[in-house]
């Protein structure tokens, strides 16, 4: 990893983490396999060094992943537009890891429900039905976390 050029924005480890745990999404960047970027909105949540998120079984992104599972993955916590300045305050996290997919059952399904306990808490009474519905279908990914950084505008400090 690069050294953050504004230090004086550069936030711990941890708190990077803290970023990550309350985005709304994060976007998953990887090659493809003519060496071209590509980046895609996922719903994640971290367990420990593991960031799970989740897609179909086949398509670009998952074509990408299979081929070359070194990723990206940058979230957005908290933002503000200030309406009396051309700026946007925000504070990120960066993500650098290893993406493997989860293909036992057991994990899968720790994996899923860790993200829909993080993004749907209210509607996790149908989460078993769904799940055992839809888990044959769903492939489900673990990034290892090999690197964060984040960064954070001043006025956004104790936020």
């Amino acid at each position: 990893m690069r050294p953050m050029r504004r230090k004086d924005r550069e936030i711990t480890a941890d708190e990077a983490l803290a970023v990550a745990d309350k985005c709304v999404y994060a976007v998953l960047s990887t090659v493809s396999g003519d060496l071209s970027p590509y980046g895609i909105p996922v719903s994640i949540a971290r367990e420990g060094e593991a960031v799970y998120f989740h897609g179909a079984l086949e398509g670009h992104k998952t074509d990408n992943l299979r081929r070359e599972n070194r990723v990206c993955l940058v979230c957005v916590g908290d933002v503000r537009e200030p309406p009396d300045q051309f700026t946007v305050v925000y504070e990120s996290a960066v993500i650098f890891g290893t993406a493997h997919e989860v293909t036992g059952d057991e994990e899968k399904l720790r994996a899923l429900r860790l993200i829909c306990e993080r993004h749907t808490p209210s509607h996790m009474a149908a989460f078993e039905k769904e799940a055992a519905e839809g888990l044959k279908r769903t492939a489900v990914w673990s990034v290892h976390i090999d690197g964060i950084s984040g960064k954070r505008h001043p006025s956004l400090r104790g936020s």
